[in-house]
This record gives C-alpha cells, sequence and structure tokens, in this order.
C-alpha cells in the first residue's frame, strides 16, 4: 500500500473519486480511468453485471491493472441492500423482502454474514449497506421498502449488526444517507427534497442510528442530497461544510471516509467546478458519481486545483482514505 507522500498530487487527487463506468469487461476507458485518471474506487451497477464468474473476472482484472500502475487497491463498491435495491441477482442469495422484513439481530446478522461471503467471493469488497434512515411512525416516504423497522435505537442495533457482519466477511460497510432521509416523499434523482425539520428533531431521532454506528466502530458515511434548513439553507447535505463539518465532523465526531451520494442526480443542480469546491470545503473525502461523462474529468482538475491551494486539507481527506484501504485489506487477510 503506497503511503501519501509516495504519491503524485494526480494520484492522490484519483483517490478522491468513485466511479461508475460502462461494460462488463476491462476496457480501454477503465483502464483510462484506473490508469490516468487514477480513480480510487468504481461502482458496479447492472449493465456491468453478467454473472458472478464474470464479476469475479472484472474485479481481478482491474484489481491487478490498477497494481500494474502503482496504485493501490481499488474499492469495488455495489449497492447490495437486498429488496428493491439489490445489484447481484441468482445464484447469490436475494432477500426480496429487504431490510423492512430484518426484524432481529440474529436476521441481520444473517443478512449481513451472507451477502458480505457472497460479494467478497467474486470481488467486492464495499457494500454501500446498511441504510440507517429512519421513518416516522405512520409515515410513508421514498424510503418505506428501504428502512430497518422500528425505533431509532432498533434501526441502530440492526445497522450495526449488518455492518458488522459485512466487514467480518472481508466487506467495508458504508452507512448512509447521513443525516437521514426517512422523512422524505421525494426522491432526490429526480429533485431537490427540502426539509424543514428542526435540528433538536434530528438529532433526537434522526441523527441517532449514525450515533449507535460511529460508536460500534463506522468507518464509512454516505452524506444524502436533501436539504436540511434549519442546517443549512443554500446546499444539501452532500455538498454542505455546515452538515459536514459542522455535525457529522464537529459535533458528532466521526473521523472516518465521508462520501457523497452519487453526484449524477438531479437534486445536484451546480455545475462539477462548484460541486467539487463544495466537496473540498466541506471536508468531504470521497466524490461519487456513477455515470461516465466528461464530469469526471472536471472534478478532478477542480480538486486537483484546490488540493494545490489547500495542501493541508487534502492530506488529510486522503489519510482517512488510504487508513480504510489499510483496514479493507486487514479484513480480507482475516
Amino acid at each position: 500500500m503506497p503511503e501519501l507522500s509516495d504519491m503524485t498530487l494526480d494520484e492522490q487527487v484519483g483517490q478522491r473519486l468513485l466511479v461508475g463506468f460502462d461494460g462488463t469487461n476491462l476496457t480501454d476507458d477503465l483502464k483510462y480511468l484506473i490508469g490516468t485518471l487514477k480513480v480510487g474506487g468504481v461502482i458496479l451497477f447492472a449493465p456491468n453485471i453478467e454473472s458472478p464468474a464474470q464479476v469475479a473476472s472484472l474485479c481481478a482484472d482491474m484489481q491487478a491493472y490498477a497494481a500494474d500502475c502503482g496504485l493501490p487497491p481499488l474499492f469495488i463498491s455495489v449497492d447490495q441492500e437486498g429488496g428493491p435495491v439489490a445489484r447481484m441477482k441468482e445464484p447469490l442469495t436475494l432477500f426480496p423482502e429487504g431490510t423492512p422484513a430484518l426484524k432481529t439481530r440474529e436476521a441481520a446478522r444473517h443478512f449481513g454474514s451472507t451477502t458480505g461471503r457472497e460479494l467478497f467471493e467474486v470481488g467486492y469488497n464495499m457494500d454501500m449497506a446498511p441504510v440507517l434512515d429512519v421513518q416516522p411512525e405512520g409515515f410513508s416516504g421514498i424510503m418505506e421498502k428501504r428502512v430497518f423497522p422500528g425505533s431509532p435505537q432498533e434501526v441502530g442495533d440492526l445497522g450495526v449488526e449488518v455492518m458488522e457482519t459485512l466487514e467480518a466477511e472481508g466487506v467495508l460497510a458504508v452507512v448512509k444517507h447521513f443525516p437521514g432521509i426517512g422523512r422524505t416523499t421525494l426522491d432526490s434523482h429526480l429533485t431537490l427534497p427540502v426539509l424543514d425539520t428542526p435540528f433538536t428533531e434530528l438529532a433526537r431521532t434522526d441523527l441517532v442510528p449514525f450515533e449507535i454506528a460511529f460508536d460500534a466502530g463506522a468507518s464509512a458515511v454516505m452524506l444524502s442530497h436533501i436539504k436540511y434548513t434549519d442546517i443549512d439553507a443554500q446546499w444539501p447535505a452532500s455538498l454542505s461544510p455546515e452538515v459536514v463539518k459542522g455535525v457529522l465532523r464537529g459535533r458528532m465526531g466521526f473521523n472516518g471516509v465521508v462520501m457523497t451520494d452519487d453526484l449524477d442526480m438531479k437534486a445536484i443542480t451546480c455545475d462539477m467546478d462548484t460541486a467539487a469546491r463544495q466537496i473540498f470545503t466541506s471536508d468531504v473525502d470521497i466524490a461519487l458519481i456513477c455515470h461516465r461523462s466528461d464530469r469526471y474529468e472536471t472534478l478532478a482538475e477542480t480538486l486537483k486545483s484546490m488540493a494545490t491551494r489547500f495542501p493541508g486539507a487534502n492530506a488529510l481527506a486522503l489519510g482517512r482514505i488510504l487508513a480504510l484501504k489499510k483496514k479493507m485489506a486487514a479484513l480480507a487477510a482475516t
């Protein structure tokens, strides 16, 4: 594993990008993303997936190419929550009722251990799960089929079971979507949801599962594309210094890896140059962008410019990312 001091600025900036790509094998463009743009991770979706054997070959080829380029191992991630969000299909084990059916710690452990083992066997090392969003009692929102049942405490407890069992099988867990999207009826894939819920209410409910996960050692968290007006009336959480520096890192003391949700979602209305500046100044470590476009290069160039101006902040972000990759290697070795 390279150390920060051994990495060029291009390599450092590339580690802050986690991207999607087109194809089912190691294409020339994927080689460009890894070898030239030097991305730190990739995420697979249904169009990238044909079979477990094909995924295993693709993952092995990507990791070998990154090593040949002198780069740290890639994060290779997938959304495998069960229910409606499960990119890998049969013959892997499916949990068709999804997270709402995981009503006991035993059920959550079974899901996490089974999913983690099967993902690890085909080459993944990161699952964008568990969902720690809380849906208020009697409320029907966009996350209804994706949330754990019960109180905020129960959501946190069940989420920690999934998180810990995924990682026991060698797959990093990314808890999401901070600071919580269980209250929204709008889809951030299509628009920017705005929540006026007072922060005191968020702290009493929505933040509780994340506090539980952080106390249990969560090392990565994904931000939502929701604007929480009582925290920051200007920016969605994914681009907000008030949410990340103020609440997540400041009030809650989280010092792990923070990543955006997909910057291709229509909730993100600013250009990628602006988004990259907000990511940097908000103390976000990784930009997640899932659909191939020239936005990748724009993000990289702006992050590089910001890193040149503020090398200390860039070094802190890279330190967190490399620490997570060392944890990833340690999990894989156990």
